[in-house]
């Protein structure tokens, strides 16, 4: 009797292109103009894209090899960048200045009239001052803008 014949394994050798997301790396930078503490993105993060080429051996229908034969960069990825505020904001004097006015000191009290006028105080303010928010105080009686004109 004769032995029966060897079987022969099929092999096969196929590319397989694969495509991987490259992440984005964070920065984090220090900026004079931005006031201390503010946080801005200033460059979105991009995912990168790479393509990757595989030499597949399969022996009867079943992986049995892979070997890595070719890697492209398809899309860089973009690195985000942060800016982060150093700019350190001047002071204010005691007591604060009320933001709504420029051009001189108009403290934050519970009222202030003008100091060449007829009001009752607590707190005063020799003008003029202009008013770059709303008139909390109504300093700006004809509404052009100023307050205190009177001196």
């Amino acid at each position: 009797m004769t032995p029966p014949p060897k079987r022969v394994p099929r092999v096969v050798t196929k590319n397989l292109v694969v495509t991987r997301a490259i992440p984005f790396k964070k920065k984090n930078v220090k900026d004079p103009e931005l006031p201390q503490g503010e946080v801005v993105v200033t460059t979105v993060g991009v995912k990168g894209t790479k393509k990757l080429t595989y030499a597949v051996t399969y022996t009867d229908g079943r992986e049995t090899r892979r070997r890595l034969v070719r890697q492209q960069i398809t899309v860089r990825a973009v690195t985000q960048v942060t800016s982060i505020g150093t700019l350190e904001e001047e002071s204010e004097p005691a007591g604060g200045c009320d933001p709504n006015y420029g051009g001189g000191c108009v403290p934050i009290a519970s009222d202030v009239d003008c100091s060449s006028g007829s009001g009752n105080g607590p707190a005063y303010v020799t003008g003029p001052v202009q008013v770059i928010g709303s008139d909390v105080y109504d300093l700006d009686r004809d509404n052009d803008g100023l307050g205190c004109e009177d001196g």
